[in-house]
């Protein structure tokens, strides 16, 4: 009695099993097409948002890595100064350090990136190197649409573009001050106000014996 009803029951699962089959058989072909691309849809967005998170992550360490390296070395009058101008700031090696930490914190590191390549395509004496360096800035930070777009106005733009064919000592100069305007009225005066600035201060190494 037993047996048999072990084997009834097998034979009902068989049949349900078949008939789940015809029924996914019949299902017309652009229903198919459907439903894989919705699987396929979905996948993809579970890709795409742990990439992001994998990114935001590695920003974030990035940011947390520079900061570690902002060391006691500064004096407190050092980091006073600081605060007197931005070129105070950049004229420091851990001002400039924390600077470019604080504008990664707030995604809005590309102006220092631009100024700083620069004041190291200022540097270059060989016309060759020169030249090679200059496109190398304008594919980075000019040109539309590039990695690090900086923001210039449409003038600035075509005289940089003009230049590129005879790069010269001066062929950023005009957008290097105009980013360097833009960081002292903006990113600036935020990072004097900043946590990262104010901890700096508070624990520079002479801070306490005054």
């Amino acid at each position: 009695m037993q047996s048999g009803l072990i084997l009834l029951v097998h034979q009902e699962h068989s049949r349900n099993k078949n008939q789940h089959c015809k029924e996914e058989n019949k299902m017309p072909a652009n229903m198919k097409e459907h439903s894989f691309i919705k699987g396929l849809k979905s996948r993809c967005l579970h890709l795409l948002h742990q990439s992001k998170t994998t990114t935001e992550s590695s920003r974030q360490e990035a940011v947390n890595s520079e900061s570690r390296k902002l060391t006691l070395n500064p004096s407190h009058e050092e980091v006073l100064k600081w605060a007197d101008s931005l070129d105070n700031l950049l004229a420091h090696k851990y001002g400039l350090i924390a600077f470019k930490s604080f504008l990664k914190s707030e995604y809005n590191d590309e102006n220092i990136e631009f100024w700083l390549a620069c004041e190291e395509y200022k540097k270059i004496k060989a016309p060759a190197k020169q030249a090679s360096k200059a496109k190398k800035i304008f594919a980075n930070f000019v040109e539309s649409m590039s990695p690090k777009e900086i923001n210039l106005d449409y003038y600035t733009k075509e005289a940089i573009t003009q230049n590129l064919q005879h790069p010269t000592y001066t062929c950023f100069e005009a957008a290097q001050k105009k980013i360097y305007n833009l960081m002292e009225n903006n990113g600036y005066n935020r990072f004097l106000q900043s946590d990262i600035y104010q901890n700096i201060l508070n624990n520079s190494h002479d801070h306490h014996q005054t």
